[in-house]
């Protein structure tokens, strides 16, 4: 069975979705009427600008998003999932993909999405840090027992967490890591604590934006972050999402789920090649792939 999976935030690279856009009338139209959605032209940053006005976050998630949903569309006949999954943010593409969102309200979520995150850390000071080499309840365990906000955040594959929280509680969080034999413990280039509770004001800002668009029945099953588990009810599929912002990614069990439901043959969709690397280790045998 086929999967289809969707990258998050990180991704991004400069030059992404150019060649797209100059050869294919679908990408170009679906490219321009992002332009007009936005209100300013991403395409530019995506194609030619740096890879500082890349990374912001206002810019970064919708050119993720853009780049991810565009490449699967246009692959016409051959994008045929029998499920789909995204990580973080990946969740929206994988959504308008799997036609449970149209493609210009997926991005305007998107974009309110990234405003509000980036207003929450400017709110309050947070960070993220990878943890390599450590069992998954290893990491719970030493969380809890820090002083401060620190969570896990990301559960990537085994052997790799992402924590998320406030910076001191991070940092003591990391020292800890080392102590109980984590091979790294290494801070993220990132400006907030994104999947913690520091992110409570941009959910409640995406709950109304999310509540007031309109959803459908997706034509496959959505494997979503919060529990990992397969969605076609759109009003359940939006619940969790709106939990999403402040929740867990359950990345390692979304795609043992997925391969426990069939799949044999994931493609990812979008920039860069990092949930092929963390397939690989989630599930050895299956086939995982990009689009070319």
């Amino acid at each position: 069975m086929k999967a289809f999976v969707f990258p998050g935030q990180g991704a991004q690279f400069v030059g992404m979705g150019k060649d797209l856009y100059e050869n294919n009338a679908l990408a170009k139209e679906l490219f321009d009427k992002a332009n007009e959605v936005l209100g300013f032209k991403i395409t530019d940053i995506m194609f030619d600008g740096t890879a500082e006005e890349l990374k912001q976050t206002k810019v970064t998630q919708p050119a993720v998003f853009l780049h991810s949903v565009i490449s699967a569309l246009c692959m016409g006949d051959a994008f045929q999932p029998d499920m789909v999954a995204g990580h973080s943010l990946g969740e929206f593409s994988a959504l308008v993909a799997a036609g449970a969102l149209n493609f210009e309200d997926g991005l305007k979520l998107v974009h309110a999405r990234a405003l509000a995150m980036q207003k929450a850390c400017e709110k309050a000071a947070g960070t993220m840090a990878a943890i390599i080499g450590l069992p998954d309840e290893k990491v719970e365990e030493i969380c809890e027992s820090i002083d401060g906000v620190v969570v896990a955040a990301n559960y990537n594959c085994p052997g790799q967490l992402v924590i998320s929280g406030e910076v001191d509680a991070v940092n003591a969080a990391c020292e800890k890591m080392k102590e109980a034999g984590a091979k790294r413990a290494l801070p993220l280039p990132v400006s907030g604590a994104f999947h913690s509770p520091l992110m409570q004001p941009a959910k409640d800002e995406l709950q109304a934006a999310i509540e007031t668009t309109e959803f459908s029945v997706p034509k496959c099953p959505v494997y979503q972050n919060v529990d990992a588990k397969p969605h076609t009810d759109a009003a359940e599929i939006k619940a969790n999402l709106i939990a999403q912002l402040t929740s867990s990614v359950r990345w390692t069990k979304s795609v043992q789920n997925m391969v426990a439901d069939g799949a044999d043959d994931f493609t990812e969709c979008g920039p860069g090649k990092a949930l092929q690397g963390m397939i690989g280790r989630i599930a050895k045998g299956v086939a995982a792939h990009g689009i070319e």
